[in-house]
């Protein structure tokens, strides 16, 4: 049976027959919806229909129609608005015209509001265009001749007759006239009509009682107009199958009462409250109540205290703004494995939490609270200030907190929503303080100076994860060093004398930070000497420069050199014993050596094969300087580093000539100190060349401004200082990552690449609102406290934590702090200095294993699994790699999991510039939460994701598929009792071969949970609904389902196979589509007070799990597949309306094929009324599938009448005398109805 929703939308593309019966009821099932004669319902349940099931031909009318009468033009009026049901007035027979017939055709095309459906209904079958035009055609002598006798033709009729009221006798029509043709479509459209049945007894008809055409009306109920759906009333008039006994016309006398009963009240017909329309984003909110008010987070918590811990621990978004599409994704990912966790025998607790601390907050406080009100910045080194604009972050994180708190929830999220955990906890204030003091008692917290990466527009220190890259366009400048000294070693310098080592780099402002130039010993040089050059060149003629080899001919056309000669090799031992001067240098300033220092660090894949190296301002530059210390000394070198720029971007007195000159101003523009360099350097003919160079560059994650390099006084934490068992940090971080699991494994060569050449881990910020770097510094002698030597170090702590515990971190800011801290545990207070600067929020974030997992007895440490963005691994899954390592030697997680971007439909990142951002809450609104969550699980989330309208609106059709499939299994279900359930062993074998897939897909789906792989759960779930279900089993099956007698053992035993695939199905989908899955369970089980997550997925019984059924039930679909293609030829050719109306001849070539077949009815398999198997490879035009030439169909006409009950074409229809319309199956269906419902005798 194929019915029709309130949308339209068919719910299956099978063109297998259905009962005309069922064709009467009017239901709202997924498919079309069929109106008919006024009944009385079985239930006022609504009826469900199956998914891809499509009736092919309509019941002919019984009831007599009355001759076609004029309407005249004065009539017009009265026609289109008032029709009776109660009396009729007589027709008289008038010839038509063919004038006449063309009004009438284009009227009744008029009366569908979509011509294109009208005209396809109106092609249905050539049987129907026949008879059709033969009505139109009548003479006046034919239809008075027809008034008098009953005709035994068939008489079609149209669109609009099908819209007339029903269950009375139908007023006599009249030939339409031109000018009242809109006001008779009216009247057509407008009336809530039914389909007249065939052998139902009609009710009592009025007396004819003749009156003017104009005073003829119709008492009946008018339907909205949207409620006639011109699909429904093309299928009304579908006649296809001429076997039939035609309908008589209609005369002007009263009908005669009828003898055949209505067959549609003895069908188990579909019935459930569960609608095809979802309306989730109505729904969603009301089960979300429910859940709330059950208790289900509890409930699960009761659930699972005796089962074993699962444990996903959350990393902590910013409390700072709504979400944005990558957090729906995040989160729905997390909730989905807790629930499937839960439902496989796990206690998966799931803990949500907030980073509250750092730039992000603090930033949006200044901008909505000071800049943007024009107010200074509060002064930080008042400490009644400092704890004031705390309060403000505090309250300013809690609102977001709780704003993102209602909208993650509404995801569908289930967690504990009520105890969350936050960074800004007192407790977690005081817990990570104590993990950092771990860190000083070990010695790897130390005090030094080094280049960080700075941001100017937000005055403090940048870790690696806080930090972008963006394309910029910069000067490039080639500048010469000249070797002026030579080492002791070698106080010649040889044929290098007077040549000059050239440097290249794109940021100009940092030569007066130079100290050195580096270079590589693998690298071949060269010292070429210049012979031509235009004269107002920076390069002149006699110069003489060093330069790589591979190089050398990209830097004499940076340089418009016009000639040179290669004077010779220069070896690293040569470069080794020499030094250059500084291009600055002059009397006054800069008069210093430079020496060379060899660096791995050096390539010649740009530049000039020579690095410029000022230790301030680059990693590399730091790191070669320091490793360099013992040459430096040799040599008589200072090592000091100099202080070039300050912290709001301009030159200091360390860069002399330049104070005063910015690098980078308030606002992230470059400022003109690179300018005045340049111009510096020219004048001092040190500049060899220059250009425009685009490049990546460094820019802060927050404030999309870019950053600079600048040595300043931090906090770090050493990576490759050994300290406990003789282990460094980076030892036991790479040792680590060998014994997790990474999904995708490709992330584990990505952290383990970002780990073992990363610098020490920079953990101070020079901001106000974060957890304080809890030490102090000894002001004389620079010792930190505390420290493993330091007897009162524990006091100290505890000191520390308690009061954090008690007053949050502000208690480290009020006046009197350190006095506090250190009265009776140092001799001077005041000797001592309390460090301002606050943690890195990656620190807070990578300690939240401390202060949730240890500290919660409902979690457990080590975590199950971390999961987060793939940006991740230089950030939360890094810095917690380290706490943990750092402070009990080994990661805490067993698994880090990553996800993918979520980028437009076209691929390109989203951006309110672009217009292309997808919000969350928008999908919610429009389509519901349940579409979102479909969307992540049909993704393949190791990669980018893309989201945009035409991809949701492909998963809101596949979200349909499964919800028409559930509606069919809760339809049919309505009938299921447990005294039906029919044993395994007494199952007919299609029914054991569907037990078997499903043996199939719970292992398919138990793994697929566990490895995270949701996108082959969903997809082999959809399928299955889609393939196995809807196409193959259920449309197989809803013959005995609806016709079968009530016991019989195929309809029992459907029954009992549909109940366990809807309590599999229901639990394997339950995690994804948590909404759906709760609405169809309290759908099937109203009183239940508890819900679908609570329940397991089933156990499948192992004798389901039979491989050689599946492999059999394999090849007979291949054949049925072939035999549905050769009739889906003969319907669209419109040789055929239905299945049912075929009995094909199969032949099958190959035995094994062949083979598959015995025991089964193949006509039963493939809808059809009658089959006949035939071994051999049949006729060359027989048709065949190119994927299976071993099957070949030739397409033959069922043979027989009938049945009035089924639509099945069989020979022994009539073989009952009690049931002469019915087939012997369909008469004992009928009789057990009647002995149940009382009807018998």
């Amino acid at each position: 049976m194929v019915t029709k929703s309130k949308s339209g939308k068919s719910a299956s593309k099978s063109k297998s027959a259905a009962s005309p019966a069922r064709k009467k009821k009017k239901t709202k099932m997924a498919g079309k919806t069929t109106s008919t004669a006024k009944q009385k319902p079985a239930s006022k349940a609504k009826t469900a229909a199956a998914p891809k099931r499509k009736p092919a031909a309509k019941r002919p009318a019984v009831k007599k129609a009355a001759p076609k009468k004029a309407v005249t033009k004065s009539a017009k009026k009265t026609v289109t608005k008032k029709r009776t049901a109660k009396t009729a007035a007589p027709k008289k027979a008038v010839a038509k015209k063919v004038s006449a017939k063309k009004t009438m055709q284009k009227t009744v095309r008029k009366a569908s509001p979509k011509k294109t459906v009208a005209k396809k209904t109106a092609r249905k079958t050539s049987a129907r265009k026949a008879v059709a035009k033969k009505t139109v055609s009548k003479k006046v002598s034919a239809k008075k001749a027809a008034a008098k006798k009953p005709s035994t033709k068939r008489t079609v009729v149209k669109k609009t007759a099908a819209k007339k009221a029903t269950g009375k006798k139908a007023a006599p029509k009249k030939a339409v006239k031109k000018t009242a043709k809109k006001s008779v479509t009216k009247a057509r459209v407008a009336p809530k009509a039914a389909a007249p049945k065939r052998a139902s007894a009609p009710k009592k008809a009025a007396a004819p009682k003749k009156a003017p055409a104009k005073k003829r009306t119709t008492k009946t109920t008018t339907a909205p107009r949207k409620a006639a759906k011109p699909k429904t009333i093309a299928k009304k008039t579908e006649m296809t199958d001429t076997t039939m006994p035609p309908a008589p016309e209609a005369a002007p006398e009263p009908v005669q009462p009828q003898t055949e009963r209505d067959w549609s009240e003895t069908l188990f017909l579909p019935k459930t409250e569960f609608p095809m329309k979802a309306g989730l984003p109505q729904r969603e909110p009301e089960l979300l109540q429910r859940w709330a008010e059950m208790g289900l987070y509890g409930r699960l918590r009761e659930k699972g205290q005796t089962q074993d811990k699962f444990v996903l621990h959350d990393g902590p978004p910013y409390a700072n703004g709504h979400l944005h599409i990558g957090h729906a994704l995040n989160k729905i990912l997390k909730d989905v494995i807790c629930r499937s966790q839960s439902m496989m025998g796990k206690d998966a607790n799931y803990v949500p939490g907030w980073d509250c601390h750092g730039l992000p907050i603090e930033w949006k406080v200044e901008e909505e609270k000071y800049r943007s009100k024009g107010k200074a910045k509060p002064d930080f080194t008042d400490s009644e200030a400092i704890v004031a604009f705390r309060r403000e972050c505090r309250a300013y994180a809690e609102h977001w907190l709780n704003v993102q708190r209602d909208e993650f929830k509404r995801l569908g999220i289930e967690g504990d929503w009520d105890d969350p955990y936050t960074t800004m906890n007192y407790k977690a204030e005081s817990t990570i303080a104590r993990e950092l003091m771990k860190f000083a008692m070990n010695g790897l917290l130390y005090r030094g100076s080094k280049p960080v990466m700075w941001s100017v527009v937000e005055r403090t220190a940048l870790a690696e994860a806080e930090v972008e890259y963006q394309e910029i366009e910069s000067p490039a400048i080639y500048v010469k060093f000249p070797i002026m000294f030579a080492t002791d070693e070698n106080p010649d310098p040889g044929f290098l004398q007077h040549a000059s080592v050239v440097i290249w780099t794109t940021t100009p402002w940092t030569i007066p930070g130079n100290r050195a130039v580096s270079y590589s010993p693998s690298i071949s040089y060269g010292l070429y000497e210049i012979t031509q050059a235009p004269e107002d060149n920076w390069a002149k003629v006699g110069e003489r420069l060093i330069l790589a080899d591979a190089l050398a001919e990209t830097v004499k056309n940076a340089a418009r050199i016009e000639g040179w000669n290669r004077a010779g090799d220069v070896t690293a031992g040569m470069l080794s014993q020499v030094m250059c001067a500084h291009p600055l240098r002059d009397e006054d300033a800069y008069r210093f050596k430079v020496p060379l220092l060899a660096g791995d660090h050096v390539t010649e894949d740009a530049g000039t094969g020579f690095v410029h190296t000022a230790p301030g301002h680059g990693a590399d530059d730091y790191n070669i300087w320091v490793e360099s210390e013992g040459l430096l000394r040799d040599r008589g070198i200072d090592k000091t580093i100099p202080f070039t720029v300050d912290e709001a971007g301009f030159f200091t007195k360390d860069a002399p000539r330049f104070a005063g000159k910015r690098v980078v101003d308030d606002k992230g523009k470059f400022g003109d100190a690179n300018e005045t360099v340049i111009r510096a350097l020219m004048d001092a003919k040190a500049l060899l060349a220059r250009a425009r160079y685009r490049h990546d560059y460094p820019h802060s994650w927050r404030s999309k401004k870019p950053i600079i390099f600048r040595a300043t006084p931090q906090w770090f934490i050493a990576m490759d200082q050994n300290f406990e068992a003789g282990e460094s940090l980076r030892t036991r971080a790479m040792d680590a990552i060998e014994a997790t699991r990474f999904v995708p494994p490709q992330g584990e060569k990505r952290i383990k690449g970002m780990v073992e050449t990363r610098p020490d881990w920079v953990v101070s910020r020079q901001r106000a609102w974060g957890v304080p770097i809890t030490v102090f510094v000894h002001k004389e002698t620079g010792d930190v406290i505390p420290r493993g030597d330091f007897n009162a170090s524990g006091e100290l702590i505890d000191r520390i934590a308690a009061a954090f515990e008690a007053e949050g971190a502000d208690a480290w800011f009020v006046e009197g702090a350190k006095e506090r801290f250190l009265d009776g545990l140092v001799d001077d207070p005041n000797a001592w200095e309390k460090v301002g600067d606050i943690l890195d929020v990656w620190f807070d974030s990578g300690s939240t294993h401390a202060f949730v997992l240890e500290q919660r007895p409902d979690l457990k440490w080590p975590a199950s699994l971390y999961l987060e963005g793939s940006d991740q691994h230089r950030g939360w899954f890094q810095s917690s790699l380290l706490e943990g390592c750092g402070t009990r030697g080994r990661a805490p997680f067993d698994e880090v999991l990553t996800h993918g971007f979520v980028n437009d439909e076209d691929g390109r990142k989203m951006s309110k510039s672009l217009g292309n951002v997808v919000s969350p809450q928008d999908v919610i609104r429009q389509s519901g939460a349940e579409i979102l969550r479909l969307w992540a699980m049909s993704s393949d989330y190791a990669d980018d994701l893309r989201i945009g309208p035409d991809i949701i609106k492909a998963n809101v059709d596949s979200y349909r598929r499964l919800r028409n499939t559930l509606r069919f299994l809760l339809g049919n279900l309505a009938h299921y009792r447990d005294d039906l359930t029919v044993a395994y062993d007494e199952m007919p074998e299609l029914e054991r071969y569907m037990l078997a897939r499903v043996a199939e897909l719970d292992a398919l789906v138990r793994e697929g949970y566990v490895v995270y792989d949701f996108k082959r759960v969903f997809h082999a779930l959809l399928n299955f609904c889609v393939n196995d279900l809807s196409a193959f089993y259920l449309d197989i099956r809803k013959d005995a389902l609806y016709c079968d007698p009530h016991d019989s053992l195929t309809r029992r035993a459907a029954l009992t196979v549909m109940d366990r695939l809807f309590a599999a199905l229901t639990a394997w989908l339950a995690p994804m589509l948590c909404f759906t899955m709760e609405e169809a369970w309290l759908s099937r089980f109203p009183n239940d007070k508890g819900s679908i997550h609570l329940r397991d997925f089933p156990d499948v019984p192992e004798e389901w799990d039979d491989a050689g059924l599946r492999e059999k039930w394999r090849k007979v679909r291949q054949i049925r597949r072939t035999v549905t293609g050769a009739l889906e030829v003969e319907r669209r050719e419109r040789r055929i309306g239905s299945s049912l109306e075929a009995a094909p001849v199969v032949f099958v070539a190959d035995e094994g094929l062949r083979g598959a077949l015995d025991g089964l009815d193949l006509a039963e398999i493939a809808i059809t009324s009658g089959a006949r198997l035939v071994a051999g490879e049949g006729p060359a035009d027989a048709f065949r599938l190119e994927d299976a030439p071993a099957v070949a169909v030739v397409f033959a006409r069922a043979e027989g009448r009938k049945c009035a009950r089924s639509w099945k074409v069989l020979p022994d229809v009539g073989a009952d005398p009690e049931f002469p319309t019915l087939s012997p199956r369909d008469a004992e269906a009928v009789r057990q109805f009647d002995r149940r419902t009382g009807q018998a005798g």
